[in-house]
């Protein structure tokens, strides 16, 4: 099982898999901290109008299985982005495996990994990492925000259910809930959820997708969330457009929202294709355009 999910990834990814690179400068930082006593890494990045007389939104975005820092910056264009939103971003990395191929996982839970075999505490690492980011630079609390590809959508839902009042919204992409029992959550949580109907290695309804793995349909992580944000489950409305479809719930305390698209497969919407095993981006709608939307709504009461 563990050779055929990493030849998997390593095909989705094989266009960035290069050893990271180490540096630093006024705003691009290259670091790591220690957790758990395991040296974890990640990319922080400042935007152009950071500076000591303002408090600045925080996006984490967390990469998918067999990626990394780098190659989500590079293919998703969330550092340009964040940068004309004037938001610091960061990107943290998952812990390697001990496979050949040394692959990055997330403990999204249930997946994936050799994360999860190991139950490596990301929750805790995030959760640290959060804290030095605010301890060095001027960010504000209120608006600290997630969003994840695959096993990182994965993870922002974990940490939406393991980080209560620390998490101002969150927005996964191309993942679904696999945490393991009930979601601890009590406080409501902003959900914009993006995915492509034609994703069949994380299926939106569910079932058997890479790596031979089964993953919950969405909509299954959906409905936590719907009882913890005290939306109306008789209130799901959909609207549809030319190429892709809106699910909505009303009467939330915090909105839970899904774009599903008719284009694209396992990809982020707008980003850059970036492999020739790798499925193409939808056009139909751009994920960096509906999550800054999103999270630029919301902030910690």
């Amino acid at each position: 099982m563990k050779s055929i999910l990493q030849l998997s990834i390593l095909l989705l990814f094989i266009s960035g898999c290069t050893k990271s690179p180490v540096y630093q400068s006024q705003s691009r930082l290259y670091s790591s901290i220690i957790s758990n006593g395991l040296e974890r890494n990640y990319l922080l990045v400042l935007p152009d109008s950071y500076d000591n007389n303002h408090n600045f939104p925080l996006v984490i975005a967390l990469h998918g299985a067999g990626g990394k820092a780098s190659q989500m910056e590079k293919h998703y264009n969330l550092t340009q982005k964040a940068n004309a939103e004037n938001y610091v971003i960061v990107y943290p990395e998952g812990t390697q495996s001990d496979g050949v191929l040394g692959l990055r996982y997330w403990n999204a839970g249930g997946c994936c990994k050799d994360a999860a075999d190991n139950k490596t505490d990301d929750v805790k690492f995030i959760q640290e990492l959060i804290e030095k980011i605010i301890s060095r630079y001027h960010i504000n609390r209120k608006r600290i925000y997630i969003t994840g590809m695959s096993n990182g959508a994965m993870m922002a839902y974990r940490l939406a259910c393991e980080l209560p009042g620390k998490i101002a919204a969150i927005a996964p992409v191309a993942g679904t809930m696999y945490t393991e029992g009930n979601c601890p959550a009590t406080t409501p949580v902003p959900i914009l959820h993006i995915h492509s109907e034609k994703d069949t290695r994380v299926p939106y309804n569910g079932g058997t997708g890479v790596g031979g793995i089964y993953f919950p349909p969405v909509e299954e992580g959906i409905a936590k969330w719907i009882k913890i944000n005290d939306c109306k489950e008789s209130s799901r409305t959909e609207t549809q457009f030319s190429n892709y479809k809106t699910i909505e719930w009303s009467g939330c305390q915090k909105p839970v929202k899904i774009y599903l698209t008719e284009d694209g497969g396992h990809s982020w919407p707008g980003g850059n294709p970036h492999s020739r095993f790798a499925d193409p981006p939808a056009t139909s709608v751009n994920a960096n355009e509906l999550i800054w939307s999103f999270f630029k709504q919301h902030e910690l009461d």
